[in-house]
């Protein structure tokens, strides 16, 4: 008999960002290994039999906590699940993996990518004046009181400390299960070709100048740490680690608001804004941009377990990021990419922009990154087999009761 997964998430959409679509992606996984798995959303566009919405009827984009809470516990006692695997705060789980982190961290660090000391206690306060967020936030606390409470499934080290920090989770409850990424995913070289086309017309460049070419992705450019990298860049442009003959060029793609962002690249270094730095805007296929470029870049404040960075690794793409990205846990520093202890610390950053201007260490990166085989490490497939052994594990415990 097959075992039956019921994974709850607010919102079926994967258009909505990498949460979603990492439920999206592991659900496609324990199918492939045998489980029966229905999604349980509160809104959501779908016609999939698999996807159940429980709250279409409700007003609004989102529906509230409880409400959604009461739907799903009367489709549970309508619908027979061997196990309940939750990405929100609901107690009546048997496994919460918050894809976004502990909401107190999330607040915290948010609160610190202003880069101001007044605006950072602000945000800090008036943080807990979103009734949503605030609720969620209570919801976590509780769960995490609980002594038989869920097992809570990290997506990083990161996260699983930030629950032992804010809530004294004791290690018994928590367990690391890694995030991951679909990693067969097919390049189209047509498109790819004419995207770099567009680029190096767009910086008046041509192959033979022998670019390179660091790529952030990123909706949220404040939080992912988009205003650090150009003053890292221009620190870089500035300093002695503009010595290789290869010279760094920026690629902007998400779709976060660019005026203000176009305003600093153009105070920080009018040369730089005209000539090293393009906003490609939103892009479908990520896979088609990290195929054209040669360091994959995201200084980010805060990321529970960056899937931009697992899909550049994946992609053999050495990358820089900071520690406070969960995805630094995935491979090793100064061999596959960089990790800054800080996104403030631009130096730091100007250092290893500067580092992958050099041929051989972009070589160097990319090929340890194949050797090691993090492709493999970091693929959904690896996820979704440490996640079914953390059910059995569960399911054994129930029948002992």
């Amino acid at each position: 008999m097959k075992k039956k997964i019921a994974i709850i998430i607010e919102r079926a959409n994967i258009a909505l960002g990498g949460a979603e679509r990492s439920v999206f992606e592991l659900a496609a996984a324990l199918k492939a290994h045998g489980l029966e798995v229905d999604i349980l959303a509160a809104k959501g566009q779908t016609n999939a039999r698999s996807i159940r919405i429980l709250c279409q009827d409700s007003h609004g984009r989102r529906s509230r906590f409880f409400t959604f809470a009461k739907a799903l516990k009367r489709h549970l006692s309508e619908n027979h699940y061997h196990l309940i695997h939750s990405v929100l705060p609901f107690d009546f789980a048997d496994v919460y993996q918050p894809r976004g982190g502990t909401y107190i961290e999330s607040i915290l660090r948010n609160a610190v990518s202003y880069q101001n000391k007044l605006l950072e206690s602000y945000k800090r306060m008036s943080a807990f004046t979103n009734f949503r967020r605030t609720t969620l936030l209570r919801a976590e606390r509780k769960l995490c009181r609980e002594s038989n409470g869920p097992v809570i499934a990290a997506i990083s080290r990161y996260v699983a400390e930030q629950f032992k920090q804010h809530y004294r989770v004791p290690n018994e409850r928590i367990v690391v299960v890694p995030n991951g990424v679909k990693i067969k995913k097919r390049t189209n070289a047509v498109k790819a070709g004419k995207l770099r086309t567009q680029i190096l017309a767009q910086l008046d460049l041509k192959e033979t100048d022998n670019p390179v070419f660091f790529l952030f992705v990123a909706n949220n450019f404040r939080l992912k740490g988009l205003a650090v990298l150009l003053k890292a860049m221009s620190v870089y442009i500035e300093t002695a680690f503009n010595k290789s003959a290869r010279q760094a060029y920026l690629l902007v793609a998400g779709g976060g608001k660019t005026n203000n962002y176009r305003g600093l690249a153009q105070k920080l270094n009018p040369s730089m804004a005209d000539r090293r730095i393009v906003f490609l805007g939103p892009i479908r296929h990520i896979q088609n941009a990290l195929s054209i470029v040669d360091v994959a870049i995201l200084p980010t404040f805060y990321d529970p377990c960056s899937r931009y960075i697992l899909e550049a690794l994946a992609a053999a793409k050495p990358v820089i990021t900071t520690r406070f990205n969960g995805a630094s846990e995935q491979f090793v520093n100064n061999r596959h990419g960089k990790v800054i202890d800080t996104p403030e610390d631009t130096s730091a950053l100007a250092e290893a922009i500067g580092y992958f201007t050099d041929t051989n260490n972009i070589q160097k990166a990319s090929d340890a990154i194949v050797a090691d085989n993090l492709k493999e490490q970091i693929s959904i497939n690896c996820v979704a087999k440490q996640l079914i052994s953390v059910y059995e594990s569960i399911l054994q415990k129930k029948d002992q009761t």
